[in-house]
């Protein structure tokens, strides 16, 4: 470790885990609509849970996620749905007390308020996971409320885990007093996606999935919309929500309203090629991929995507996945012949279930937990005069 942030060296040898009870406090696992948060959060829940760990998360029940929830009964824990954070406090006390890690989340309506109250718990490891990180120090740099972040930053945690990696490490640590940090990239959990067969209703030359996002909408139109104009005989497919009625749509570009996760692997396998569109502050910040990119190639469909700074750790570029800069790049790819295509799909779901599911996350936590848990032990008993 240095200066704090955790490397790979660091977690490779580690303490054994034993089983662990994990409190989280999180913006949604009971709903995808709109959000990416959900569905990270379902394969980490239940990888946690085959691994043996006990899992229980608070969630409030707002009516924006309530009126397209598509998970009320998770088989990997415990679920607590609320209105009101004096409604389910004395819970959230109750689950604390006993609970070896606690976890708050990006964008939960009710971080500063579990902050708190995991505090006076006493827990004996404090996380905070930034989901969100590019959009988090951006929004700190400009001198804006972060409203899952208190005045005091993230100095109070024992570790915080981030979505990015690279730089956004260093000023997690400069910008918000984070002690140890470390890396907690996306995945795919292989239960959830995987080559099926394709439906003719979604069956597209190049498909993109993605909640609407004004900051990626000139990427969009450069690497979708543009080569559609140009290909007028092909066939290109958008599923997603929050698409404004002036979005720039053309003839032969079909939308899905929402396509809830059971049905991603339908939607990807559909599809002759799908395309990876990075938000601005996650593209500026570089190492942060989209958990779309590794749930399409489990699926076993080739992978295009913007370029950003790191895309290289994950996958190896021409062998593994395209990159376009440009509508013309993308009309290259799309020329390829379905045997090259294949040819790349296949070496991108061999690489992503080598190393990037759910499960291989849940071994990166494991380690990462008992080191910091360690870590702490010693820095308490330090200052409290012990040996």
């Amino acid at each position: 470790m240095v200066d704090g942030k955790v490397t790979p060296s660091d977690i490779t040898p580690s303490p054994q885990l034993l089983t662990v009870k994990l409190v989280i406090f999180g913006l949604t696992v009971s709903s995808s609509w709109g959000n990416g948060h959900a569905t990270l959060w379902r394969g980490l829940c239940r990888s946690l849970h085959l691994a043996g760990h006990r899992v229980v998360f608070f969630e409030r029940d707002t009516p924006f996620y309530r009126a397209d929830r598509d998970l009320t009964a998770p088989t990997w824990g415990d679920l607590h749905l609320f209105e009101k954070w004096d409604e389910v406090l004395p819970e959230a006390r109750a689950q604390l007390a006993d609970a070896d890690v606690a976890i708050v989340s990006s964008y939960c309506p009710d971080a500063l308020a579990a902050a708190e109250v995991i505090a006076d718990a006493d827990v004996p490891l404090r996380v905070f996971y930034d989901l969100d990180t590019p959009v988090t120090l951006e929004r700190v740099r400009a001198g804006e409320e972060v409203d899952y972040i208190g005045p005091r930053g993230l100095a109070d945690y024992d570790l915080v885990l981030s979505y990015t990696g690279g730089q956004a490490l260093d000023e997690l640590q400069s910008l918000l007093g984070a002690r140890r940090v470390a890396p907690l990239y996306g995945f795919v959990d292989p239960e959830a996606h995987f080559p099926v067969a394709p439906t003719q209703e979604w069956r597209s030359d190049l498909s993109y999935l993605g909640t609407f996002a004004e900051d990626r909408q000139a990427m969009l139109e450069n690497l979708f919309i543009e080569p559609a104009r140009r290909m007028p005989d092909r066939r290109f497919l958008i599923g997603g929500s929050q698409y404004p009625a002036d979005f720039p749509w053309t003839k032969n570009v079909f939308f899905v309203r929402h396509v809830e996760p059971a049905r991603h692997p339908a939607f990807f396998c559909s599809s002759r090629l799908t395309l990876n569109v990075t938000r601005r502050a996650m593209r500026a910040s570089g190492h942060c991929p989209s958990g779309r990119l590794f749930e399409a190639a489990a699926c076993g469909v080739p992978l295009l995507s913007d370029p950003w700074a790191g895309l290289d750790r994950f996958f190896h570029i021409g062998a593994e996945i395209l990159v376009a800069n440009n509508a013309e790049d993308v009309v290259a790819a799309l020329e390829l012949s379905d045997a090259e295509l294949h040819r790349i799909a296949g070496h991108a779901r061999e690489r992503v279930l080598a190393e990037h599911t759910a499960a291989h996350r849940v071994k990166e936590l494991e380690r990462l937990f008992a080191q910091a848990k360690s870590l702490t032990t010693h820095r308490v008993a330090a200052m409290s005069g012990g040996h």
